[in-house]
């Protein structure tokens, strides 16, 4: 007998060459909490090969720290300097890279999805997402992290969990309520009514 209350540990995380941040959720059926959320600050650091390394092993460390089930990483959104969007991607990728070796699935979503997911509005401002998350989350201003970055990794774990609600498990794909109804007569009060 399989319990619904299972608990599952979402890892988000916000790529960045700067700072990237990240932000950590258990999730409980329809509840979610805040375990940890921060950022992994590379201003320091001149070579960029020095800050993908120092990217996979602060990945690495809290995974093994906190040990999640998933991953849900924000996309990089497409802009007009190439050069930032190959360094973004490149953060991105070894932060997924962290995720394969421990055989985590991994979850993508676009700034706009989360945005959307979380305020009901696209173009919402960082702030407006970290007031958001600390509003459904309830935890305090003195928890609020010195960088935005980690409450955008938040929002991304929370924008999977969001995600998460919506009944795709079964695999079975329905084109609609009829088509729904029909194959599962069984389960349905209108299994003795004939037409």
């Amino acid at each position: 007998m399989s319990n619904t209350k299972t608990e599952k540990i979402i890892l988000g995380i916000d790529p960045g060459t700067n700072v990237m941040g990240y932000g950590v959720l258990r999730a409980v059926g329809n509840k979610a909490t805040m375990i940890a959320m921060g950022g992994i600050d590379m201003r320091k650091m001149s070579d960029p090969y020095l800050r993908l390394g120092h990217i996979f092993r602060r990945v690495t460390g809290i995974i093994e720290e906190y040990l999640p089930d998933e991953m849900a990483i924000e996309a990089p959104f497409f802009g007009k300097n190439v050069q930032s969007m190959l360094k973004l991607g490149r953060a991105q990728g070894v932060a997924i890279a962290a995720a394969i070796q421990r055989d985590i699935p991994i979850h993508e979503y676009a700034p706009l999805k989360i945005k959307m997911a979380l305020t009901g509005n696209g173009a919402a401002s960082k702030e407006q997402v970290a007031g958001m998350l600390q509003r459904v989350l309830k935890f305090d201003d003195s928890d609020l992290p010195k960088f935005m970055d980690a409450t955008d990794a938040l929002a991304a774990a929370y924008c999977h969990f969001m995600q998460m609600g919506i009944p795709v498990s079964s695999g079975k794909h329905y084109g609609s309520w009829k088509d729904f109804v029909t194959r599962n007569a069984s389960r349905t009060s209108l299994k003795d009514e004939k037409k």
